[in-house]
């Protein structure tokens, strides 16, 4: 065992009420002021009771009013928008009884000539069309054994005959012009006004 006079001696050397500074660590958020989202919104009205007679009347108004847009469509479904273009001025329409032209009846002779010279007509131009025929290919196959034949004698000529000639078939043409075109015109820019009919109907 130890003697107390040790113990003693040695507790003498203690350092009591010495203040040692801590430091605490937290992994939590720090408490402060938080503000809430501005919310733009006001009570709830109160929905007003309305009289089921004023309903039915609206629903009833815009069923009409539908029914009668429907008539209307189907009313104008076959109308067709007319094309000035093709419609008969009315002078002429006038005129019809001066520019009719009464013909005289044809015979039974003249009806049976024209039958006749129709069916010669046609044999001969199924003749001519048949004639054709063969002259194009009897010309294809005596191109077809040139170019094989040459093929054989000269390469070069071969390839240089095979090539496309962009001048075999000169073609250019410009017009037709309703007028003499007119140098160094611009066009003018500016409004203009839409003069289309519409018609009853049309959307």
């Amino acid at each position: 065992m130890y003697s107390t006079g040790i113990i003693n001696a040695f507790s003498r050397l203690a350092v009591n009420n010495v203040f040692v500074p801590t430091r605490n660590i937290s992994s939590s958020a720090p408490l402060g002021l938080n503000v809430t989202n501005v919310l733009f919104a006001e009570p709830l009205k109160k929905k007003k009771k309305m009289d089921p007679a004023i309903i039915r009347a609206k629903e009833e108004r815009r069923k009409r009013k539908l029914e009668k847009f429907i008539r209307k469509l189907q009313k104008h479904a076959q109308q067709l928008k007319p094309i000035f273009e093709m419609e008969v001025p009315m002078s002429l329409k006038q005129e019809l009884g001066i520019r009719k032209r009464d013909l005289p009846a044809l015979t039974t002779e003249t009806l049976e000539e024209r039958a006749a010279l129709f069916k010669e007509w046609n044999k001969y131009k199924t003749k001519q069309h048949y004639q054709t025929l063969r002259l194009i290919d009897r010309y294809m196959f005596a191109q077809d054994k040139a170019i094989s034949e040459l093929k054989e004698v000269s390469e070069e000529l071969y390839e240089a005959a095979i090539q496309i000639d962009p001048d075999l078939l000169p073609y250019s043409r410009k017009g037709p012009l309703n007028t003499a075109p007119i140098e160094d015109f611009e066009a003018p820019d500016g409004d203009y006004q839409d003069v289309t009919k519409k018609y009853e109907g049309e959307t």
